[in-house]
């Protein structure tokens, strides 16, 4: 598969899978989440968060994370990504209102709340698994 069509493969699955895993590193162990995500067109992901959670402590000392997304539950044949990246920790206004959404305010207060954080995750490696005979293939950003 060529480099662009890849690049769209993946943003498909993104775009309609939001919910994936979070695995990032404390005591040179895997601890692993289920978290919400959203992309942009750099195939950059952005997940919310309380700054208050272990996973913003684990990215402090680890920006290494890896994430599953895009497994539907019905076997084999299922496409779904691997990625592996760094996170970096945002406090800044603009993206917490450009990935807010009502749904946060489960947690949050608003998104002016000061616990409110986004995790940034910058994909090096992103593996497109079981979309055909040809997977898996790997898009390297």
């Amino acid at each position: 598969m060529k480099h662009e069509e890849l690049k769209e493969r993946v943003s498909n699955i993104l775009r309609n899978h939001n919910v994936g895993t979070l695995a990032t590193v404390k005591n040179n162990k895997p601890h692993t989440r289920y978290m919400t995500f959203q992309h942009d067109e750099n195939l950059t992901l952005f997940t919310p968060t309380n700054k208050e959670t272990y996973k913003a402590e684990e990215i402090d000392g680890n920006p290494f994370v890896h994430i599953l997304i895009g497994y539907e539950g019905e076997g084999s044949g299922d496409a779904y990504l691997e990625i592996q990246g760094q996170a970096q920790i945002r406090e800044d206004q603009d993206i917490k209102t450009r990935i807010w959404n009502e749904h946060m305010k489960h947690w949050f207060d608003g998104k002016e709340d000061p616990e409110y954080i986004v995790l940034e995750i910058f994909p090096e490696t992103i593996r497109l698994m079981n979309d055909s005979e040809d997977t898996p293939e790997q898009l390297d950003m």
